[in-house]
């Protein structure tokens, strides 16, 4: 039975996950990475070993520069598989880091009617944004060749802007929930 109540909101909500397209380069680095990894440790420890036995501050050092640079490879190897995800829900914005599809780093939210100006990077007004002084630039995207959107907007008496690369899908409903005359192309 239809007692006449139908729900008049419609959530306006689409995701995007961007992924490289090309994975062969990102993935022989991370294999490169992990070997290091695993070389670097093994020096150390062998230098620990030879450390141990007479002390001198070169091989101290030598322990100390291996030992760091397998540390600094490990916490940098998730960089090199890399996802963005952009979540538009209602006119909200959200965007997120996600690395090795394991750990996830939230860079943050806008409401799109906040925007200055929004377009395709490929649009003329791009080039007038993008040379303005004392520009914040954030490059959330993985594909130079992509659909590259660019969203411009003002905090704090600073200038920001923010390419992503999102779907046709997403950029339609940004151009819906827009003032009119942001949207540049």
């Amino acid at each position: 039975m239809d007692n006449g109540f139908r729900s008049v909101l419609q959530d306006d909500f689409k995701e995007d996950i961007v992924c490289s397209r090309s994975t062969t380069l990102s993935n022989i680095m991370y294999i490169l990475c992990w070997i290091f990894i695993i070389l670097l440790a093994v020096y150390a420890f062998l230098g620990l070993q030879i450390l141990m036995i007479s002390f001198s501050l070169p091989n101290l050092l030598t322990l100390l520069l291996s030992a760091g640079a397998a540390v600094a490879l490990f916490f940098l190897k998730d960089q090199l598989k890399v996802e963005y995800e952009y979540t538009f829900t209602n006119g909200n914005l959200d965007f997120a880091k996600v690395m090795r599809s394991a750990r996830r780093k939230e860079l943050g939210s806008m409401n799109v009617k906040k925007l200055t100006a929004c377009g395709h990077v490929a649009h003329e007004s791009f080039q007038t944004f993008i040379s303005m002084k004392d520009l914040v630039r954030k490059n959330w995207f993985l594909n130079r060749d992509g659909n590259l959107f660019y969203l411009y907007y003002i905090r704090d008496n600073r200038k920001h802007i923010i390419i992503i690369e999102p779907s046709e899908e997403m950029v339609a409903l940004i151009r819906k929930t827009v003032d009119p005359g942001v949207y540049k192309g």
